[in-house]
Parts: C-alpha cells; structure tokens; sequence
C-alpha cells in the first residue's frame, strides 16, 4: 500500500482518477468507530468512509 500511495495521490491531483467514486460513506470524526466497525463487517453495502473534522 504505501509503495502506491504516493503515485496514486498524484494521479488524483492530476484529476487521473475520481477516488469519489468509491465513497460511500462521510461521518463526523466522532463517529470514527462507527465507520471502522461499519466498513469491517461490510454492513450497509459500505466500501469506504470518509471522516470529517
């Protein structure tokens, strides 16, 4: 993962990709836990959160 993190940033800065895509979820920092429990089990179709400050 981290070997790819670096070019894959790029390419998204470039506008190359659209990591919107994938987001299916945006909680409130406080609701962390909740994500990562959610996106663990795969409950509620989700396949990745977001958190907001």
């Amino acid at each position: 993962m981290h070997r790819y993190m670096k070019p894959l940033l790029e390419r998204i800065e470039r506008g190359e990709i659209d990591p919107t895509r994938i987001i299916t979820h945006t909680l409130p920092l406080e609701e962390a836990e909740r994500g990562f429990e959610m996106f663990k089990n795969k409950q509620d179709d989700c396949e990745k959160v977001v958190l907001k400050p």
